[in-house]
């Protein structure tokens, strides 16, 4: 059963989800409504001649920020330092270019007009946060996603040269362990993650760590105070 939202705030428990992952379709992408999805563990994700379709998929992908493996050809890459690594610097153009690359296997994108516009007014209160990748004064790669209490949720990511993706990724995970979070959500399966250490959990166990980093406060506003000397340009 998919269940179909109204305008009324709110959502089915997750655990009503199909067998796909779909729990309902339609209401809004206003702040208030992502953040209640998020806190529950559900996301939008839809193609734009569709309506608004919200999931929980079981299995979830998270990763832990402890298990965050780095290979040595990775390690010898980010000891090198060919790319500066910023926070918070350009939001919208590093969701433009989210929504902009082209994917294998992949005709379109999921980052409708409408996606665009919610995430950056999540940006501008405080709640959706980008990393940049900068060779030199080009923005090569980058990803974003939604920070609560000590749970980051990855919504996507891009690459314009090798490795710039992953550097971006490996650095925001280092910084997140520094601050204490306890949990990243990846959504679903990629073999990209799971190089880095991500793994398949049961909705269950993901819904059940996800209560416990939401104790924590949510760290809001520009992760660029974060700033050190490799997340400079």
């Amino acid at each position: 059963m998919i269940y179909a939202l109204s305008d009324e705030l709110v959502f089915p428990p997750p655990h009503l989800a199909n067998s796909s992952g779909i729990l309902a379709v339609g209401g809004d992408l206003s702040i208030e409504r992502l953040l209640l999805a998020y806190q529950m563990g559900i996301f939008p994700w839809y193609s734009p001649e569709e309506p608004i379709v919200w999931w929980s998929p079981n299995p979830r992908f998270v990763l832990y920020p402890d298990d965050l493996k780095v290979s040595k050809s990775m390690r010898q890459v980010l000891r090198k330092g060919l790319f500066a690594v910023t926070y918070d610097q350009d939001f919208p153009a590093v969701i433009r270019a989210c929504k902009r690359i082209p994917r294998p296997y992949q005709d379109g994108t999921w980052i409708t007009d409408e996606m665009e516009a919610a995430y950056i007014a999540l940006h501008e209160a405080g709640f959706a946060h980008s990393v940049e990748v900068w060779r030199e004064e080009r923005l090569v790669g980058g990803l974003y996603g939604i920070s609560l209490g000590k749970c980051f949720f990855g919504e996507s990511m891009f690459s314009l040269e090798s490795n710039s993706s992953k550097t971006g990724f490996i650095t925001l995970v280092q910084t997140l362990k520094e601050k204490g979070f306890g949990l990243i959500d990846c959504q679903v399966y990629t073999d990209h993650l799971a190089s880095l250490g991500a793994v398949e959990v049961t909705r269950s166990d993901f819904l059940w760590e996800l209560e416990r980093q939401l104790d924590a406060p949510t760290i809001k506003g520009n992760w660029g105070v974060w700033g050190n000397d490799n997340m400079s340009r």
